[in-house]
């Protein structure tokens, strides 16, 4: 399995470390998900997916925090992965986390799993 650093980005309260696991690319955003900060997310997933990369796993277990702005950033990733022939899974949300998502609905449309190592088994 491929463990390699992909890349990484940090902007005050969110720093997002990208590296590729078998077929997958595991996404780990640290901090705050925000308005301010979504464009640091949004960018390592774009560059997955233009590399090829369709299958993103987004490791949340230690986003402590994500509004509107970063779940539309999920979505839109998901929209394009799942157009390229893969998806978005979203792994180890934290309740904060997980708690935006059920109010919205979104839950439903992604995989989620309970960690990443669930996540990249599921495979």
């Amino acid at each position: 399995m491929d463990r390699g650093t992909v890349g990484s980005a940090h902007r005050g309260r969110l720093l997002v470390e990208v590296r590729q696991e078998g077929s997958s690319a595991v996404v780990t955003p640290v901090g705050e998900l925000d308005h301010h900060t979504a464009d640091l997310l949004r960018e390592p997933l774009e560059e997955c997916l233009v590399s090829g990369l369709s299958r993103l796993v987004v490791d949340c277990a230690r986003l402590e925090f994500c509004d509107s702005t970063g779940l539309n950033v999920l979505l839109g990733a998901r929209l394009k992965a799942e157009a390229a022939g893969g998806g978005v899974h979203l792994a180890g949300m934290q309740p904060v986390v997980a708690r935006v998502f059920e109010i919205t609905g979104a839950d439903a449309v992604f995989t989620v799993h309970e960690s990443l190592q669930a996540a990249l088994a599921a495979e």
